[in-house]
């Protein structure tokens, strides 16, 4: 009981707490109240601030300078009402509040009534247990007296009664002592009420402490609006009072306007009438003016057309020399034998970096596109070449530029293209290209096998092709089944003096698709590594080679060409391409055969009588093409960054040397076949004149040609052949 009548105590505690919590639902009520009041009173001020501004409007100032204090007045008074509007979902919110407190109040009050009510029934309970209890104790004590009697006078008893005695003694103390402890228990009880009587007391207390603080911040409050009231009212009057100062300004200065306009009409009316007398001479003066400018349009006029027709005769006649010298540049050069180089600059990438390092060093000539510029350390250097490709050239006009060179290999001519410039330049873009826009390699395949199919009624080709590298002065078979044997290069044991390399593989291609299979199975395994100047650079030279054997079937003429296609590995200085280990090797190797090329190119060029061809693996494989029995082209790729502005240079430089090697007149390789059907005997007699029907048929009385008149014949048609070839 005692236990549960402390939980009550503490339920009882806890609801006087959430009372005292509660009880502000009346002051905030009275609080909603004022604030509705003067919330109305804000609204009367305002519409009659509203009036007097809009009687203030109506007045006629629109063009015054107190107008931005009457915005700054209206800004005011949207200020105030966008208050009021707080102000009222301020109000909105506390009605809402107060409703919630009420509705909580109500709750709390009945749950108190509950809880008052069970504590006067447990008072009154333990009411009738502590009366139940006195009484109980007030017959215990009349009963020992009793006792005490019976035990005095039946002291002579026997042995049975007086343990009977001894059992109500024990139990008269076992009585006494439940009376002790219900006495504490009712002690302890008491203690407890006094003490939750006195903490009601002390929560009463604090609850009229709150209110009275309460009471005094809702008049603190209400001050702090009064107060508020007051400097809105007095700044509302401040503001009026200076639009009104300020109204009586515009009205005077409105006045000194007025009398000033008076004052200038006279000066006005001067004005217009200079203006107007200025107005008539103007009028005529465009007149005059128009026909002077007529008179000089139609002289500049006449001198332009006179200059423009001086311009387009002599450009034309510029032009018509320019192609005439050219024509005659490469006559003199197919006759003196020398090497053709095309110059082609790739365009500025993203592996070039930004800032001045990536700006472009090369410009071009507008009229002459075998000339280029270069801008190295301050000064220009000019460089004229054959042809010179600007970085927006495409393959397929780099093609038409050398596709002449490739067909005279159907006729039976050597032909060697080959590429050359420092790492990064484009070279292998040129000669192999990508598989969506092909080099020259494929192109050149493609255009043999287009000539092939054009002569296919009276010719008969076969197409073969090989491919080797160079890495590391090492010639290796990249068709071969050993790609890493080691090749070596001969002189070919009939005495013609030309080199060929002994198990070298050789593939017949047919079509384009077998093109294709070549070109993949060659560039897989061709050596290529990243280094610092370029991701996919070229560690070896590459060299394709395309023999065209050709067969006249009407005359039995033989011809043999080879197409020579050589992708040098680019040159490059090891501190910048970043080189170790094995890519330095590699690199020292490329350096040494590019400059074995470059002695070759200077003992052509010097025409010494020793060229240093077998210094290099490279410069023995390119001997027939450089020793005067080729038609060679080179093509100098370089770079026009300006951080490569040194190797561009250098590459340039080599270019002009080789543009003035002088290698001779190419010889063409045919031979006359043999004779062994009868069509080949009718060709044989349309040639030497005879027509087809004197002929008369072999038989006794006919005699045959002597062996001497044979070989006279066959030496004539020899000659009327090679002539005709």
């Amino acid at each position: 009981q005692v236990e549960t009548l402390k939980a009550k105590l503490l339920e009882q505690a806890q609801e006087i707490s959430r009372l005292r919590s509660e009880l502000g639902g009346t002051d905030a009520e009275k609080h909603r109240d004022l604030l509705a009041a003067e919330n109305e009173r804000l609204r009367q001020e305002m519409k009659a601030l509203e009036g007097e501004l809009q009687r203030q409007q109506q007045a006629p100032c629109r063009d015054c300078p107190h107008l931005q204090e009457n915005a700054e007045l209206q800004e005011q008074l949207s200020q105030l009402q966008r208050e009021a509007e707080e102000t009222r979902a301020r109000l909105v919110e506390l009605d809402l509040e107060v409703q919630q407190k009420t509705n909580r109040l109500a709750e709390v009050e009945l749950r108190l009534k509950d809880s008052l009510a069970e504590r006067a029934e447990e008072e009154e309970r333990l009411s009738r247990r502590l009366r139940d209890s006195q009484e109980t104790i007030a017959s215990l004590k009349s009963q020992p007296q009793q006792i005490k009697y019976i035990i005095k006078t039946v002291e002579v008893e026997s042995a049975k009664v007086k343990q009977a005695l001894c059992e109500t003694q024990s139990r008269n103390q076992y009585l006494q002592e439940q009376v002790g402890m219900q006495k504490q228990v009712l002690k302890e009880m008491e203690q407890q009420l006094q003490s939750s009587q006195k903490m009601e007391a002390q929560l009463r207390a604090q609850i009229m402490m709150y209110e009275a603080e309460l009471e005094r911040a809702h008049g603190q409050m209400l001050e702090e609006m009064q107060a508020m009231e007051d400097e809105k009212n007095h700044a509302i009057e401040e503001a009026f009072s200076r639009a009104q100062v300020e109204m009586k300004a515009v009205h005077e200065n409105l006045a000194g306007v007025r009398t000033n306009l008076l004052t200038l009409q006279p000066a006005l009316r001067t004005l217009t009438h200079d203006y107007n007398s200025l107005k008539r001479q103007v009028r005529d003066f465009p007149l005059l003016l128009q026909e002077t400018l007529r008179s000089a349009r139609a002289e500049i006029s006449q001198a332009i057309e006179e200059v423009h027709s001086t311009n387009r005769e002599l450009l034309r006649k510029y032009r018509r020399e320019l192609q005439l010298r050219k024509k005659c540049h490469n006559e003199l050069v197919r006759l003196k034998g020398n090497i053709r180089v095309f110059g082609r600059v790739r365009p500025i990438t993203k592996e070039d970096g930004e800032g001045p390092e990536a700006a472009n060093a090369v410009t071009f000539d507008a009229d002459d596109d075998a000339v280029l510029h270069l801008l190295h350390k301050g000064k220009q250097v000019s460089f004229e070449l054959d042809k010179v490709f600007p970085p927006q050239a495409s393959q397929e006009e780099v093609f038409q530029e050398v596709q002449a060179l490739v067909t005279s290999c159907i006729d039976g001519y050597n032909v060697c293209i080959f590429a050359y410039g420092q790492t990064g330049a484009g070279k292998t873009y040129t000669m192999e290209g990508t598989a969506a826009n092909p080099g020259i390699n494929q192109r050149a395949l493609q255009l043999l096998f287009s000539e092939v199919r054009g002569k296919a009624a009276d010719w008969d080709y076969t197409i073969t092709v090989s491919a080797a590298e160079i890495y590391n002065e090492a010639l290796r078979d990249l068709l071969g089944k050993e790609p890493q044997e080691k090749l070596e290069i001969k002189l070919c044991p009939d005495g013609s003096g030309q080199l060929y390399v002994p198990g070298l593989t050789e593939f017949r291609v047919q079509s384009v698709e077998d093109i294709n299979k070549v070109f993949e199975f060659g560039h897989i395994k061709r050596v290529t590594e990243c280094t610092n100047l370029n991701e996919h650079s070229s560690r070896s030279h590459a060299l394709l080679i395309v023999t065209v054997r050709g067969l006249d079937r009407s005359t039995g003429l033989r011809t043999t060409g080879k197409l020579n296609l050589v992708d040098l590995a680019g040159s490059e200085r090891v501190g910048r391409s970043g080189a170790e280990g094995s890519r330095l090797r590699e690199a020292q190797h490329i350096n040494k055969s590019l400059s074995a090329l470059g002695d070759v190119i200077y003992a052509l060029r010097s025409r010494q009588g020793h060229v240093p061809f077998r210094n290099s693996k490279l410069t023995y494989l390119l001997q027939d093409s450089l020793s005067g029995d080729s038609k060679t082209l080179m093509m100098v790729q370089v770079s026009p960054a300006e951080k490569n502005t040194s190797e561009t240079l250098c590459s340039l430089k080599f270019a002009e040397r080789v543009r003035s090697v002088e290698l001779g007149p190419v010889s063409r390789k045919a031979e006359l076949g043999s004779w062994p059907s009868q069509e080949h005997l009718e060709v044989l007699k349309t040639l030497l004149g005879d027509s087809p029907g004197s002929s008369a048929p072999a038989g006794r009385g006919h005699a045959s040609p002597s062996p001497g008149q044979l070989s006279s014949r066959s030496a004539s048609i020899r000659r009327k052949l090679h002539t005709s070839g």
